[in-house]
């Protein structure tokens, strides 16, 4: 018979798209030896909590610990095995305990005491999401700083503010870096806080009571919560799915967050606006048939996994519909949404610290697309200042029909208002000038600036 093809995930195992949607450090952190450590880990860490406190003899620790390395084990023979189990922790504990009785026939006795398949499942999964947390917060650094040291740059920096896709008024374009800056590091926060507090232990025994351990229970979770260094929670939590949905929810977020700022930057990358750039560089961002393309490469696999991953925190979210005690299914959604959520995350945070790093700005451009109307795009400043002659509302309707006469003869609003008495006898032409200079019309942009770099720092 041929040999079979070997079946890869597109999202957790493909070597053809892995590169694209993910970062190479997250792929390590969820790949599959990886997370079957994390497994064995537990199950190491159970056995010396438990032989600490007299609950399994001591003697028992060494031959558990010798067996529990990934590479002993066959990662396929186990997926295959936990087709008929349900889940992956009921082949593993039996092929662990083979291992073992290989060294010690008494110890194989001991491993797994007192535990539950669900309980080392989701220990291993806390494990593995605060590695993958630590990847983001290694990236959401390097974003943050480089998008800050933009907004100090360039906040002087004239550029169009737009609004439905539209020029409305002029900002310095260090607001706008300032805003990335500021949103990543809600990021931050937020995965800071969660890595604290959400990611606890799991461990509460068949049904979660603990009742195989009898009143050593508690300590011997006590005890394994602080070997793996991982916050006790107040009890079990099988069922209780909040605390992995509010993780899943700063994934989410957080590549929400990296594809607004992909969405921007694109955008203001296209030929006709050009006010920035991406990174250039041999062969990046070229076309198959175009030679003089250059396309936004990091911004269009940003806004890839951002599309990806609020559907997989969906998958997460709905799972926290569980029955009594411990889950039929919906606890098994979680298996591979998580480690796919995790990956598209880091893909969607990857190029944004790609983008923030290596960004090119065209102050230039900037001015060109601020003077391409014409002087409307400071319509608002001068209604404003002859609102307080005249009133908002006829100041309004005078700016309003200056601006069509402007646009309807191609000529600057600013030589139409200049012949217009109304204007002319409550604003000096010296004053109009004053008013059609962008960086006079930006209200407290330069505050915002401060608040939101001090907001970016506060959270390192």
């Amino acid at each position: 018979m041929p040999k079979q093809p070997v079946m890869t995930d597109l999202l957790l195992s493909s070597s053809l798209l892995g590169p694209l949607f993910s970062s190479a450090e997250m792929r390590a952190v969820m790949a599959d030896s990886a997370r079957l450590q994390r497994m064995l880990d537990v199950e190491y860490a159970l056995a010396r909590a438990e032989a600490a406190l007299g609950v399994i003899p001591r003697a028992a620790t060494k031959p558990i610990g010798e067996c529990c390395h990934a590479e002993q084990f066959d990662i396929a023979a186990l997926g295959e095995a936990a087709v008929a189990s349900g889940n992956i922790a009921i082949p593993l504990v039996k092929a662990l305990t083979a291992a073992v009785q290989k060294r010690n026939a008494n110890a194989a006795g001991y491993v797994h005491w007192g535990a539950t398949s669900q309980d080392i499942i989701d220990t291993a999964l806390v494990l593995d999401l605060r590695a993958a947390i630590d990847v983001l917060l290694g990236d959401l650094n390097g974003a943050i700083a480089a998008f800050s040291t933009i907004a100090r740059e360039h906040r002087k920096t004239p550029a169009v503010a737009r609004t439905w896709l539209q020029q409305a008024l002029p900002m310095p374009f260090g607001l706008k870096a300032a805003g990335y800056a500021a949103a990543l590091a809600r990021s931050r926060t937020r995965l800071k806080r969660l890595r604290a507090e959400a990611l606890v232990l799991q461990f509460g025994g068949a049904a979660g009571t603990l009742a195989a351990l009898g009143k050593s229970g508690l300590d011997v979770a006590a005890k394994l919560a602080s070997g793996l260094k991982l916050p006790l929670p107040d009890g079990p939590w099988h069922s209780h799915r909040d605390r992995l949905g509010d993780v899943a929810s700063a994934f989410a977020i957080l590549a929400g967050t990296c594809g607004k700022i992909a969405r921007d930057v694109s955008l203001m990358m296209q030929t006709e606006i050009g006010e920035v750039s991406e990174r250039a560089a041999a062969g990046r961002g070229g076309s198959s048939t175009m030679p003089h393309k250059r396309n936004p490469v990091a911004s269009a696999a940003a806004l890839a996994c951002a599309q990806i991953a609020p559907h997989l925190a969906a998958s997460i979210l709905a799972s926290e519909i569980q029955e009594h005690e411990r889950s039929a299914g919906n606890w098994a959604a979680e298996w591979p949404a998580f480690p796919a959520l995790a990956l598209v995350t880091s893909g969607a945070l990857r190029p944004i610290v790609d983008i923030a790093e290596g960004l090119h700005v065209d102050p230039a451009r900037m001015r060109a697309n601020l003077d391409m109307t014409h002087g409307l795009i400071m319509a608002e400043a001068v209604s404003m200042k002859l609102a307080e002659k005249i009133g908002k509302a006829d100041a309004h309707t005078l700016i309003e029909d200056a601006s069509k006469k402007a646009a309807a003869k191609r000529r600057h609003l600013k030589d139409i208002l200049l012949e217009d008495e109304a204007v002319t006898g409550k604003i000096t032409a010296k004053e109009l000038d004053k008013l059609f200079d962008p960086m006079n019309y930006q209200g407290v942009a330069q505050l915002f600036i401060d608040r939101l770099l001090a907001s970016a720092k506060s959270g390192k």
